[in-house]
């Protein structure tokens, strides 16, 4: 819609129909007296039609008679005709009035918080952190420091670099850059060994920085040195000095073939639920982030009970929530009783359990070679063992002791 259309809407206008002998005189007249008027059409020589503003429409008949015309009122339209049928109707006024307050008054407050640009923090993370900032659904908006808040959060929140609040009405824009994962640089000031983690068999050794102290083929439990952080430096030949030594810190690679243990148990009886029919329901809402009930003392008389939840969102038109809700809450009441469980079915789901398990513990620098299973009963329970042979990285690094608190 043009601009001239949306002012002429708002301020009112009437399409016309002057008949008569000579009506271009009238149309000479309303120029005369600097009334403007638009959309003139001539249906035949003697008529003509043009649309006036509402404020110009009174004294029109005057100059009509003036040119021997007759006027006609073929329509109105715009905000005038809307506010005139509530000139009798004071509640139907005073509610547009109330309306359009509100209107006005909500607009000063956030009601939708967007968040943009992240992937690896979760955007409930940032709301949750934005509120104990201070931003929230239902606050005054003009109120807010949103620099303090946005540097409040990147201090609490560490893999945030950077971050920018953005006001649009009822809307909290949050647009945040996330920080770039790097591989640390390691602190070679920082001496001491490399060191076996678990009991194994060496397959690999590569020295980056320090002396070897096993060799390849060699077998090691936890807390044998892999690599010593201390380099011999021998003498000149024909020299009598004695060998130095000089203190760095290991670096290097131990790969080793290892062999793990993991258990797994579960009952041969599981409780199963069986619902008495007992159930009961409350109804709730919320606005602006405060909660009301509108059943009080609602509640179930079983020990044992489900609660079942389900909330309505009040949206926009773009489909965004706002912080208006309605929930409903359901209590069902049940007992349970013991069924044998399907011991196929079991021992399926402690296999799978046991090699998630065994990968978690691998990481990625380890590997499994093989695995085998074994199976037990107990009065109560079935367990499951997992033995694999697995290849992996054997040392982690030992900072030394300093010399003064050495024992």
């Amino acid at each position: 819609m043009a601009a001239s259309q949306i002012v002429n809407l708002i301020r009112g206008s009437v399409r016309l129909q002057v008949a008569g002998e000579f009506p271009e005189r009238f149309l000479n007249l309303c120029a005369q007296r600097g009334t403007a008027f638009w959309a003139v059409e001539w249906p035949d020589s003697h008529t003509l039609r043009l649309t006036v503003a509402w404020t110009d429409r009174k004294g029109l008949e005057e100059l009509a008679e003036r040119s021997g015309c007759a006027i006609t009122e073929e329509g109105k339209k715009g905000v005038p005709l809307f506010l005139l049928g509530f000139r009798k109707r004071y509640a139907l006024l005073i509610g547009l009035a109330l309306a359009l307050g509100t209107v006005f008054v909500l607009s000063q407050f956030v009601l939708v918080i967007d968040v943009e640009g992240n992937s690896e923090v979760p955007t409930p993370v940032i709301l949750s952190e934005l509120r104990r900032q201070g931003l929230r659904p239902g606050v005054y908006g003009p109120a807010l420091a949103l620099r303090d808040i946005s540097n409040g959060v990147m201090l609490e929140l560490k893999d945030l670099s950077w971050m920018a609040i953005n006001l649009h009405g009822i809307r909290a824009h949050v647009i945040v850059r996330e920080e770039v994962p790097g591989e640390k640089a390691v602190d070679e000031s920082i001496l001491g060994d490399i060191v076996a983690e678990a009991p194994a068999l060496v397959t690999h050794l590569e020295v980056w920085s320090g002396d070897a102290a096993v060799a390849e083929g060699a077998t090691v439990v936890p807390g044998d040195v892999l690599i010593r952080g201390s380099v011999k430096m021998d003498p000149p030949q024909w020299s009598e000095n004695p060998p130095q030594w000089m203190s760095v810190r290991a670096m290097g690679k131990v790969e080793g073939r290892t062999w793990r243990t993991l258990t797994a148990a579960i009952p041969l009886e599981a409780e199963v639920k069986v619902y008495t029919g007992e159930e009961t329901s409350r109804w709730w809402g919320s606005f602006l982030g405060q909660r009301v009930n509108f059943s009080q003392n609602s509640g179930i008389s079983c020990p044992k009970y489900d609660k079942i939840s389900r909330t309505w969102n009040l949206t926009l038109p773009g489909g965004e929530a706002l912080p208006f809700l309605l929930g409903k809450e359901t209590w069902r009441g049940y007992e349970t009783i013991p069924v044998p469980v399907n011991e196929e079915a079991a021992q399926v789901l402690l296999e799978e359990q046991l090699l998630e398990r065994l990968e978690a513990q691998l990481g990625q620098t380890g590997q499994k070679v093989s695995h085998s299973f074994s199976v037990r009963k107990t009065e109560q329970l079935l367990v499951v063992t997992l033995t694999a042979e697995c290849v992996e990285e054997l040392g982690r690094f030992v900072p030394a002791v300093p010399a003064e608190t050495a024992p």
